[in-house]
């Protein structure tokens, strides 16, 4: 799975897994362990999750969901300190610690609420999402590859 099989519904509650495009929509399924299935159309707003980015006041202006949730994962792992229903000034100081330029102007406490929410959602059910992935660095030069090489 990856973040673009994952997406979120407007006026739905979690995420869902897209299971495949229809000619009027996409047929998605619940993350969670109910499983439940449903047909979105085209007049539901469905974002997936490899196109949702936090705003932040950087030059790039924003950071993809899936490095929010990979730095999550770095720093808290599974025990993030804050649930969805936590006070406010509590989610805005938990952003704040996992991306120090994040645009409080832009970015309000109910989008704070959905990464906390969505992080658990993939946490349980996608976890290898959350792995980073590890850059293979190219093997030393030997002296006798060096000395072909020159030639």
């Amino acid at each position: 799975m990856d973040y673009s099989d994952i997406a979120s519904v407007a006026g739905k509650g979690g995420l869902f897994k897209v299971i495949k495009p229809t000619r009027t929509g996409v047929i998605l399924e619940s993350l969670d362990n109910e499983k439940q299935k449903l047909v979105a159309g085209a007049t539901q707003r469905i974002s997936v999750l490899n196109d949702i980015s936090i705003y932040t006041t950087s030059q790039e202006g924003s950071v993809p969901i899936a490095d929010v949730f990979k730095k999550i994962k770095k720093e808290f792992d599974d025990d993030l300190g804050v649930t969805p229903t936590s006070d406010s000034e509590e989610l805005k100081a938990f952003i704040k610690h996992i991306i120090p330029e994040y645009d409080p102007n832009r970015v309000y406490v109910s989008d704070i609420k959905k990464v906390v929410n969505w992080y658990h959602c993939v946490l349980t059910n996608a976890p290898e999402l959350l792995v980073e992935e590890k850059k293979e660095k190219p093997a030393p030069k030997t002296k006798a590859k060096a000395k072909k090489e020159a030639e």
